[in-house]
């Protein structure tokens, strides 16, 4: 009776680990992938994890080809603010959530983040640890390359601007996967890096433009950005993030009504115009004032505010506390991590 139950025990036991670690292993096409081809995508996984640890020791970024950014962290830590470019970011070891303005994406092993506009996003690792870190990495994509790939793979231009978000999370087929790796193997051959790197890029961005997200991947090649008149409103108000504007003038000068333009710019990046230029400013102010030593009133009128306690108010409502002692928690975290690595 005892072997019985310990039998019927692990047959649940394999039957659950394997529906747990294939539920995600799919081909290009979404559909399971045999055993064999299972085993060899886990395979894959692991060798990821294994170079990105090997390339990158320490927490912190690298860059170790042109456009390909690894990333090793050791801990949940605390939200970051950033303004991404597009790209393709993919996760070997634990799992991480992107806010973009209230909306949430999760992504981890199995999945993957594309990102197709410069968006002001929130990350946060969710699991990470000493012993297994989070490691991720970040392929830069240009919108060249891929107006270039599609016109060889025969894929038409977005022609409509239908309203497609400018970032989402889909699986990451075993194709897709095998391509990352045969990618992070180049750092091993230098040699051989810079002429075959361009090769796989053009694989990977081949790879993506065939499944779930390749309308969304198809808007970057659109004028080099999203659809014309929102790209052309998202470069002019990240460069121009400390000036002040009128919705009407930047409708007009788009060819666009008011509401039109509005309703475009939100569906593409889930804020308004206004919230976007306020993410940038607040976003560029803390890295002002950590880079450059500048205090809160000085960077309030260098980012185009003409109020500093209204700056205070606003940076204290996105970073959780006023700006100066938000700064210097940052620099205590800093001195904290560098005094373990010194260690």
């Amino acid at each position: 009776m005892i072997v019985e139950n310990y039998c019927i025990i692990l047959q649940i036991f394999k039957k659950s680990w394997v529906e747990t670690n294939s539920e995600t292993t799919m081909n290009s096409n979404g559909k399971q992938l045999p055993k064999h081809e299972a085993q060899l995508a886990q395979a894959n996984r692991d060798e990821l994890v294994e170079r990105i640890a090997r390339a990158i020791r320490e927490d912190g970024k690298i860059e170790p080809l042109k456009g390909l950014y690894f990333n090793r962290c050791s801990s949940t830590m605390e939200s970051l603010h950033i303004v991404t470019e597009p790209s393709f970011c993919a996760i070997a070891q634990g799992s991480k959530e992107v806010f973009l303005g209230n909306e949430r994406y999760q992504y981890d092993p199995h999945h993957y983040l594309l990102v197709t506009a410069e968006l002001p996003l929130v990350g946060h690792v969710l699991k990470a640890s000493k012993k297994r870190p989070y490691f991720s990495l970040r392929l830069r994509l240009d919108a060249a390359l891929v107006g270039s790939v599609m016109v060889e793979a025969g894929y038409p231009s977005s022609q409509n601007h239908a309203e497609v978000r400018a970032i989402n999370v889909s699986s990451l087929d075993a194709g897709l996967l095998d391509a990352v790796v045969r990618l992070a193997r180049l750092l091993d051959t230098p040699t051989e890096a810079p002429f075959l790197a361009p090769l796989i890029t053009r694989e990977i961005v081949y790879r993506l433009l065939r499944v779930e997200q390749g309308s969304r991947l198809r808007h970057i090649a659109v004028n080099g950005g999203y659809t014309p008149p929102i790209a052309r409103a998202i470069e002019r108000l990240r460069k121009s993030f400390d000036q002040a504007f009128r919705i009407d003038d930047i409708a007009r000068e788009l060819g666009m009504s008011v509401s039109g333009f509005h309703h475009h710019f939100k569906a593409a990046t889930a804020m308004s115009p206004l919230q976007f230029q306020k993410q940038i400013r607040l976003q560029e102010a803390r890295r002002l004032m950590l880079g450059e030593g500048l205090d809160a009133s000085s960077v309030a009128y260098r980012v185009g505010y003409d109020d500093a306690s209204h700056f205070t108010r606003e940076y204290k409502r996105l970073f959780g506390l006023p700006p100066m002692r938000d700064v210097e928690r940052l620099r205590e975290a800093g001195g904290m991590r560098a005094g373990r690595r010194a260690a």
